[in-house]
């Protein structure tokens, strides 16, 4: 389709910014201007929630009647200051660091989650780049963020009568999505050209407007592509590895060729998943042409400002390619680079491998994304451990705790969330510009009083239930309404009952099916007279995903039974407009997975702003935010090692569900006083918004990421200039070729009153003794906690050339506590990552 298609249509002169609110997706977020959207066209935008489509939808003698009305003028005009006004302020980052990030992040993520109507996305993974996007634009950080504009995207759901999971996949017209053509200097669409076996692969470039941040999207719908090709783009997460390849291409070759042909130079990439790994590979060709290096020097010097992260916690979780694939797709990207398909399989292969077999070896795109990197963290503390397990193979010579995996705990957009009840409440205790502040780690809410906290409860859990009941009707709650038909439609559902959520993708490790392990206790809670539970459940399960799929149909068969219809209700087509009514008004957040497969669980995060409270595995971020004062924990305080270490749990995790919602959570809901208020609950509101809604939004996050990671790595990158590379490229070789010749000569222990002096002979082969530090490890044990204690160098050792005497005084521990290692040493290095040499005493 020509460019002439996307030509935005004429509008009255005194509405021309129209055309700028209503592609910038801020309205996402900031409702200052959902009442113009509302009066061009309320059916449309209750509907949709999309401006662009409303402004393209409205008549034009619609617009010629507003252009003369002097109230929406008014509006018209405040809206287009407030906008003015916005893009013009200072911000946290202009005021904090201008310019020290240059050109900004290169932000790159296979989906994105900033509204239903833009719907490149299936779940978390999704809607924390969208948060995180939002959170830039409030604080100022330079972000260019690169996606895919997906003609179907994820798939839309519905359930049949037998409870089954149909999937749909209807077509995202752009010209109706709030995203415009990417257009060069001299107006043209932007297309950028991949390679591809026999023939290259065109993509078109859009852009959608996030605030202060541009998200890029690519697209392989171009007609002069073939069809195959064409659908390159189509869905999301598709399950043929060859097409999930080619995805990967166009979002990392093709992403970060595009961000080169606008002339755009970040200052670091930051990767959100391995899905990317290519566009590094992408970035080092780059930087290899503009300083005619060789490829080693190009990685090196871009590594440094390459972040990785992952949000994975299982090893399968990452994306496999065969090396017959990859020879027939990355032939034509690679044939005129140093680089090979083998070579390339070597950067995604663990430590151990040193050669391996064409026929059975695949490449890891988690692992490429790693060797490309300068650091990389997982999302939450618990995730860090099971990041530093699964990486553990990539260094096979390292224990768990010395594996470079950090961590940053992921946030929620808290403006994209909270209900207009608590949106009042947060004004009043806080400010307006709360969320475009630093938010520290507590906003008081000791202005509020108790009967204001629950009335904003009691009218958003009154607003979920009057949305359950017209989404039940839009899902043709008549057609098959089991006993019922008022229950079918959610007429049982009642303003004052404690209601439960839980929405998520249904899969197995989640747990979705945790209360279905007890159904008479289940049945008990909702029957209760006196003291009733009513359960909301959303969520779609992955296409090739049977068990995911059988947990649907079992709550919907228990969701029919005549004792239940009406108190359990499955919202169909989870999406981020369902969850955003789910979380503004359910008392209850559930949250269930095996332990510790959970990297963050940022869904729970969501409930926070609107007084909603946890009930959840202690995991992710609930293992760091939990208190008995803020919620409920299922088996709290588990560590990470008993967690990884544990068998089964489901049993007695819904045995501990189960009594916690008997003994505490129902209690402490219905437990109220002469007032009508139950006082111990509101406490934990109070508590709950006090203090973890700050901590946990993406406001800290994105500031975290700034100023731990991309401030301190932009800085280490200026400092990789060609011959600095070129230089550690050298060193690194040197000791590669001596490593395998080190070796320790003696080892000597003397005690003293507590205390032991280790003395180490070291022979270093030639290797300068200003390159390694020697190290004397000793594990946590019931002699104390982990120790890494380094050895100082006292002098040469005479008549052994490279042979030298290291020292150091230790607590005294059992023979056999204390290790001496060897390892590199190089302040220029981002350490084991970057060279992960590392000899030990046999």
């Amino acid at each position: 389709m020509t460019l002439a298609a996307y030509t935005p249509r004429s509008l009255p002169e005194s509405l021309g910014g129209l055309f700028t609110l209503a592609l910038d997706l801020r309205w996402t977020w900031h409702h200052g201007s959902d009442e113009l959207w509302r009066v061009l066209d309320e059916e449309t935008w209750e509907s949709t929630r999309n401006a662009w489509l409303v402004l393209n939808s409205v008549s034009g003698d619609r617009l010629e009647e507003l252009a003369e009305d002097p109230s929406f003028q008014l509006r018209y005009r405040e809206q287009i200051a407030a906008h003015q006004a916005f893009a013009q302020a200072n911000t946290w980052y202009s005021d904090n660091c201008p310019g020290d990030l240059g050109a900004g992040i290169a932000y790159f993520c296979m989906e994105y989650g900033l509204s239903e109507s833009l719907p490149l996305y299936s779940g978390g993974l999704g809607v924390l780049a969208g948060d995180y996007l939002k959170a830039a634009s409030d604080l100022g950080v330079p972000v260019t963020a690169v996606g895919l504009l997906f003609q179907q995207g994820y798939f839309r759901q519905a359930i049949s009568n037998e409870g089954e999971q149909l999937e749909f996949y209807p077509y995202n017209d752009p010209t109706m999505l709030p995203v415009s053509p990417l257009r060069d200097a001299d107006g043209q669409w932007v297309r950028v050209v991949v390679p591809f076996p026999g023939r290259h692969v065109r993509l078109r470039a859009w852009k959608a407007q996030v605030g202060r941040c541009e998200l890029l999207l690519l697209d392989s719908n171009d007609p002069r592509n073939e069809p195959g090709d064409r659908g390159i783009t189509s869905e999301l997460y598709t399950g043929d590895p060859e097409k999930r390849l080619q995805q990967e291409m166009v979002l990392g070759i093709g992403g970060w060729r595009l961000l080169a042909q606008l002339g755009i130079q970040p200052a670091l990439c930051h990767l959100n998943e391995g899905h990317c790994a290519l566009a590094l590979i992408e970035r080092a060709f780059s930087w290899q042409d503009l300083h005619t290096t060789d490829f080693k020097t190009a990685r090196t010097a871009t590594r440094a400002t390459n972040l990785f992260t992952t949000h994975t916690s299982v090893a399968s979780g990452f994306d496999h390619f065969s090396h017959t694939l990859l020879r027939l797709y990355l032939t034509p990207w690679l044939e005129t680079r140093e680089l090979t398909v083998d070579g390339l399989m070597k950067l995604g292969l663990p430590g151990t491998v040193c050669g391996f077999k064409t026929d059975d070896a695949s490449l890891n795109m988690a692992y490429l994304a790693l060797n490309m990197s300068g650091r990389v963290n997982g999302v939450s503390r618990i995730h860090q451990k099971v990041s530093q397990a699964i990486f553990q193979p990539f260094f096979p010579r390292w224990p768990a705790d010395d594996i470079p995996a950090e961590s940053v705990t992921n946030g929620v957009h808290t403006p994209s969330w909270d209900s207009p009840d608590s949106d009042a409440i947060w004004t009043r205790a806080c400010g307006k510009d709360r969320w475009r502040r630093p938010l520290q780690n507590s906003c008081p809410m000791s202005a509020v009083s108790d009967a204001e906290l629950w009335e904003m409860r009691r009218l958003q859990r009154k607003r979920l239930v009057h949305y359950l009941r017209r989404r039940l009707a839009s899902q043709h709650c008549e057609q098959n309404p089991g006993q019922d038909y008022g229950a079918a439609c959610g007429l049982l559902l009642d303003n004052e009952t404690l209601t439960l959520g839980f929405a998520r993708r249904f899969t197995e490790y989640k747990r979705p099916d945790l209360l279905l392990k007890d159904q008479q206790r289940l049945l008990g809670l909702l029957a209760s007279r006196d003291r009733p539970l009513q359960i909301v459940l959303a969520g779609k399960a992955h296409p090739y995903d049977q068990p995911g799929k059988d947990i649907i149909r079992r709550w919907k068969a228990f969701s029919r039974r005549p004792d239940v219809e009406g108190k359990v209700v499955f919202i169909e087509d989870y999406d981020l407009g369902v969850a955003s009514q789910l979380i503004q008004g359910v008392d209850v957040w559930l949250n269930c997975p095996r332990h510790p497969w959970e990297a963050c669980g940022t869904s729970g995060m969501k409930v926070l702003v609107n007084g909603g409270l946890n009930l959840s595995q202690y995991d992710g971020w609930w293992a760091e935010a939990w208190t008995p004062d803020v919620g409920w924990a299922i088996r709290s305080g588990a560590t990470f090692e008993e967690l990884a270490n544990s068998n089964d749990h489901d049993l007695s995790d819904a045995e501990e569900l189960f009594d916690l919602l008997e003994r505490e959570v129902i209690p402490a809901f219905y437990n109220v006083d002469e007032q009508g208020i139950p006082r111990q609950w509101v406490e934990k509101i109070r508590a709950s918004m006090d203090h973890l809604t700050a901590t946990y939004s993406a406001n800290r996050m994105v500031r975290e990421y700034v100023e731990r990671f991309y401030l301190p790595m932009a800085l280490q990158g200026e400092q990789r200039d060609p011959s600095t590379a070129a230089d550690i490229v050298s060193e690194h070789g040197e000791i590669t070729r001596c490593w395998p010749r080190l070796r320790f000569s003696a080892v000597n222990v003397i005690e003293s009153d507590g205390s032991q002096t280790y003395t180490v002979e070291l022979y270093l082969d030639g290797i300068s003794e200003q390159r390694i530090t020697v190290e004397l490890v000793s594990e946590a044990s019931g002699h104390g906690p982990r120790t890494v204690t380094e050895m100082t160098m006292q002098h040469p050792l005479a008549g052994s050339a490279h042979s030298y005497l290291y020292e150091c005084i230790v607590p005294s521990r059992p023979q056999g506590h204390y290790t001496p290692r060897i390892r590199v040493r190089d302040e220029r290095l981002n350490l084991p990552l970057e060279n992960p040499a590392v000899l030990w005493l046999k």
